[in-house]
């Protein structure tokens, strides 16, 4: 989940790229090769926010990045301008299982992996340590766009998604040709997190203090308690997404991976400084305690109704960005703000990438 911490209700706050209708993505992307199919809605729906009810991606592929197997979908022509999208904790690929064929139909190869620990991602050696550091997954990231030869790529994503396209927005900009983060910067700050917060936050962290313990690790490794714990974060964080179990389910089938208790409870721990990382990416770490600026063009989103955003209008961040910058609101959406709002997702996609 994200560190402590529509375009307003319809698309009406900002200008520029902000204003843009739902209808601007078929005419924003110079990437277009298709004309936009927004999903159908029931009548009382934003357009910008409602779902397409889309339950599956295409014939998922694999592909040996770094460290791992990578388990990921792939929709749009294979020479498009590249998207990588990124998921979070409690959730998997499905977040975006609207966004991507929105983006597809505009001509942009969508790439959408599984994190490590996730879904048909595995570890090429039971040897290596089933490490969560931030650092750790962002270079999974780098390795996949090796290994799938992208040079460049908008990056986009939530929760643990942010942290990652943030990382490498960051430390590798040159991979990175635009960024769309939702909850703005969530760089870790391992000595910042060490410090107490205001007790309503501490309280909304409940899972993270939970992990720290024995009984933690045992019921991430328990499928029934892993089951009914993911869920129950799913109803909290999410309080206006009508989901019905169907979605649920096939989420949770991603959180089967052997290596998926390991993975949550090492970077829980991790980034309250209860578990070590490795020292093979101190360095890495230790320019990003530095809390390093994105210079990328970037768009920060808010989902209005996540326990987690912050207050400020995305003004606790800001100063992080010193590119071309735009800040949206999303009235009513929680923390899965991709799957909640996947058409303003796909908007802000299409927007920062031709700021």
């Amino acid at each position: 989940m994200i560190d402590r911490r529509g375009f307003g209700k319809a698309l009406g706050v900002g200008t520029g790229a902000a204003a843009l209708s739902v209808a601007g993505l078929q005419s924003a992307s110079a990437a277009q090769t298709l004309p936009m199919a927004v999903p159908a809605a029931a009548p009382t729906a934003d357009p910008a926010t409602a779902s397409g009810g889309r339950t599956g991606f295409p014939r998922l592929k694999q592909i040996r990045a770094g460290l791992l197997d990578v388990g990921y979908a792939e929709l749009g022509p294979a020479h498009g301008p590249a998207v990588i999208c990124l998921h979070g904790w409690p959730y998997d690929i499905h977040s975006y299982v609207d966004v991507a064929p929105l983006l597809a139909e505009q001509g942009y190869r969508v790439i959408v992996p599984y994190l490590r620990g996730h879904g048909t991602t595995r570890f090429l050696s039971d040897r290596t340590f089933r490490n969560a550091q931030q650092s750790a997954i962002a270079l999974d990231v780098i390795a996949l766009m090796d290994a799938l030869k992208i040079e460049k790529a908008v990056l986009a994503g939530f929760d643990w998604g942010s942290r990652t396209a943030d990382i490498v927005a960051a430390l590798w900009p040159e991979r990175c040709k635009a960024l769309v983060s939702v909850s703005g910067y969530l760089i870790t700050n391992r000595e910042a997190q060490l410090s107490p917060i205001a007790p309503q936050a501490e309280h909304t962290w409940w899972y993270q203090y939970y992990f720290a313990t024995e009984r933690g690790r045992q019921a991430m490794e328990t499928p029934k308690l892993r089951h009914d714990l993911t869920r129950f974060v799913w109803d909290t964080v999410s309080p206006t997404w009508d989901f019905d179990d169907a979605t649920f389910e096939r989420t949770a089938a991603a959180f089967e991976n052997p290596d998926y208790a390991a993975v949550v409870i090492h970077n829980y721990r991790w980034r309250l400084s209860l578990a070590d990382g490795e020292p093979r990416y101190d360095g890495l770490e230790k320019r990003l305690a530095a809390r390093p600026y994105i210079d990328v063009p970037t768009i920060t989103l808010d989902p209005e109704r996540d326990p987690f955003t912050a207050p400020g209008n995305g003004s606790t961040y800001r100063d992080r960005f010193t590119g071309k910058y735009e800040h949206r609101t999303l009235t009513g959406i929680g923390h899965n703000l991709p799957q909640e709002a996947p058409t303003a997702f796909a908007q802000a996609v299409v927007d920062v990438d031709h700021f």
